[in-house]
């Protein structure tokens, strides 16, 4: 299956982009198209179903923190090397006949530009290398560094900038400042790329390992308290014996829970005693070993609700709850509230649906699965899903065969934006 990634820069940027993708095998790209790396932030909250985020440069992805640190899918940058400060100095010296010392340049760390300097033992002066790395704060401000190249060239210190930031090109172009861009490499972007489908690839094998869980509890409805955690983490359950359960899932669907705060929400529940381990493992007793360990250290807190995780690393994490947070009800995204007007669906059945796709690590989906996840009927799935698909809210992808006679199912796929 390709990975599907989400690239968030300027239109040169994607254009850039778009022009190898028909190199770049088994990758899939959706492009979101700033004028401002300010924008960033705004855009991550309209990416659609994906396995990984892309950012043009630290700038965006710098902006953008607050948001994308909340994504359930990686976020990455495209990082300036000393590749690309060569390739742009070989430019600059072959088609403009410029030498460096009558450049200026800025870059996310000096560094780079020192480096490859040194090494191909050209002088330049450092008060024509602008670093903005340690800008990087509430006040930083882009148009900085466009005053800096300013200020430089209209000295009469300096004939071309040279900028890693291509809204600070567009405004030395309006001012009538001589620029170029700093040059982002075609190995650059496809090694990055290649990196991202690896990087990727991990973690969706992590999040497929095995989880087990132990819960001792001595709630009386602990049976219901316990089978609504094994919905949340999709995840089979067996009664040891009273007040003490075991639960089959993945750690994906774990982390899932703890990302959301549902974790938290489910120990709010507990009113009694109750003590929960989770183990993550490569094999089934390994998660099972892991797990009583973690349950082992819950039974020693001194808290009469408590947690841990016990990786397969022999990491432990908790104990959990760790805190408390106030679990977000209602639905205020524009967008979403949108959807629930054209589709005629209420914003809860659509917070569910975007649950449901935070919830798998695969993009594509079948009725099926949003019936059992959802908990309600055939019919009222389909319905659903028709209410979605009439306003290009969902579309269909592909077939899956049954293993019984009959026809095959549709594959769905969201088109939302999900995060």
């Amino acid at each position: 299956m390709n990975t599907r990634i989400a690239v968030i820069g300027s239109t040169e940027f994607i254009e850039r982009i778009e022009s190898i993708t028909s190199e770049i095998a088994e990758i899939d790209f959706e492009a979101y198209v700033y004028e401002k790396p300010t924008e960033a932030g705004m855009l991550v909250k309209t990416i659609k179903p994906c396995d990984a985020v892309l950012f043009s440069g630290a700038l965006p992805y710098y902006f953008s923190k607050e948001y994308h640190e909340h994504l359930p899918i990686p976020a990455f940058y495209l990082a300036q090397d000393e590749m690309s400060v060569t390739s742009s100095l070989l430019t600059v010296l072959y088609h403009k006949k410029i030498s460096p010392h009558r450049i200026s340049v800025d870059v996310i760390s000096a560094s780079i530009v020192t480096n490859v300097l040194n090494d191909l033992q050209i002088e330049m002066d450092p008060s024509h290398i602008m670093d903005y790395q340690e800008m990087l704060d509430d006040s930083f401000d882009i148009s900085m560094i466009t005053s800096y190249h300013h200020e430089l060239w209209k000295g009469g210190f300096v004939d071309l900038a040279l900028t890693s930031i291509h809204s600070v090109y567009d405004q030395l172009q309006l001012i009538g400042v001589p620029a170029m861009r700093m040059i982002d490499p075609r190995s650059s972007i496809f090694k990055a790329l290649q990196d991202i489908k690896t990087q990727t690839e991990l973690i969706k094998s992590k999040s497929s390992q095995i989880a087990v869980c132990y819960v001792i509890s001595e709630e009386e409805n602990a049976h219901e308290l316990v089978d609504g955690l094994a919905h949340e983490i999709q995840a089979s359950v067996q009664l040891l014996e009273d007040s003490h359960f075991i639960l089959y899932s993945t750690r994906g669907d774990i982390e899932s829970l703890i990302k959301t705060n549902g974790l938290n929400h489910f120990f709010d529940k507990f009113k009694k005693k109750s003590k929960i381990g989770f183990g993550y493992g490569a094999t089934l007793m390994d998660a099972d070993r892991h797990a009583k360990i973690a349950l082992g250290f819950a039974e020693k807190h001194s808290e009469y609700k408590c947690g841990y995780i016990l990786t397969e690393d022999k990491d432990m994490l908790g104990p959990f709850p760790q805190q408390t947070k106030q679990q977000r009800l209602k639905n205020d995204h524009p967008e979403l509230l949108q959807v629930a007007k054209q589709t005629k669906l209420s914003p809860a059945n659509i917070s569910k649906i975007i649950q449901f796709s935070h919830s798998r690590q695969s993009v594509q989906f079948t009725a099926a699965e949003l019936e059992d996840y959802l908990q309600v009927t055939r019919r009222t799935t389909e319905r659903i899903l028709k209410k979605l698909s009439d306003h290009g809210h969902v579309s269909i992808v592909g077939e899956e065969m049954t293993y019984s006679k009959g026809r095959p199912r549709a594959v769905y796929e969201l088109n939302l934006p999900v995060y």
